[in-house]
């Protein structure tokens, strides 16, 4: 919800009522600061079953007025650490036509709220807590007031551990079974190295088909290419062990065959 609280002394009044609740009709008939959000991509207010606004006064012209809004705001992800990075998403407004001399923006003490958590839905993330802070942005129509709320998420891991992190580990840890194989047993040997290459193969592929395209390496490729280095070194340390075994090794000259000649 958006909240403005804002104080007019000439709206003040003497009664025994400290407040007074007005409907959404009455929005229109008092001025209020032209808020906008600039870094949404769209929003839309509610409306049903009556427009969800709250416009209330108090006796020394003290105004109060929320609006319920759902805003879908640009986030830059930095996902070089994914998938254990952390975000902190803002969502940032301000004025539209008045400049910071005519208009200005502060926060209250505990001014940004969130609601009970546990009717969140987000299943990637977890929900660390809120900062805002203040400040000004200097343009050719004047110095305007930004504020700024920050949404500081993590992710988490245990969707990755389970699909990406154990299959990658005990591929690695089953290459490694080769070693205890005698060097004599090619085809089996030969077969749990290119298995467990393959294996790893379609691992990397899955991995990067569980985050955006981006254009640098990400802490995820990175322990994939790892992994996928040990698999491989594993099945390169047969092939120079068998030869250096045998191919290395000078092979007996057959001996030639005396005919007997009677």
């Amino acid at each position: 919800s958006y909240l403005n609280s804002t104080k007019h002394s000439r709206l003040s009044y003497n009664s025994t009522m400290n407040i007074l609740t007005l409907n959404s009709n009455m929005v229109g008939l008092i001025w209020l600061p032209d808020t906008i959000f600039r870094n949404s991509k769209n929003a839309d207010s509610h409306w049903i079953t009556t427009p969800n606004q709250l416009l209330r006064i108090w006796n020394d012209g003290k105004i109060l007025y929320t609006l319920r809004l759902t805003i879908n705001a640009e986030c830059q992800l930095q996902l070089h650490n994914f998938p254990m990075d952390e975000h902190s998403c803002p969502l940032i407004f301000s004025s539209y036509g008045y400049p910071r001399d005519e208009m200005i923006y502060k926060w209250r003490k505990n001014s940004v709220e969130t609601s009970d958590q546990r009717s969140w839905r987000l299943y990637q993330f977890d929900f660390m807590g809120l900062r805002n802070t203040s400040h000004i942005v200097k343009t050719t129509a004047g110095d305007y007031i930004v504020m700024t709320v920050f949404f500081d998420l993590s992710r988490r891991m245990g969707y990755f551990t389970i699909q990406t992190y154990i299959p990658c580990i005990l591929t690695v840890v089953l290459s490694w079974v080769s070693f205890w194989i005698k060097k004599d047993a090619t085809p089996a040997r030969t077969a749990l190295g290119i298995t467990t290459v393959l294996t790893m193969t379609t691992l990397s592929t899955v991995a990067r088909t569980s985050l955006p395209r981006v254009s640098y390496v990400t802490a995820m490729d990175l322990f994939v290419t790892v992994c996928f280095l040990f698999v491989f070194a594993a099945l390169m340390e047969y092939a120079t062990l068998n030869y250096y075994s045998y191919g290395a090794s000078p092979r007996p000259r057959p001996r030639n065959s005396q005919r007997m000649v009677r």
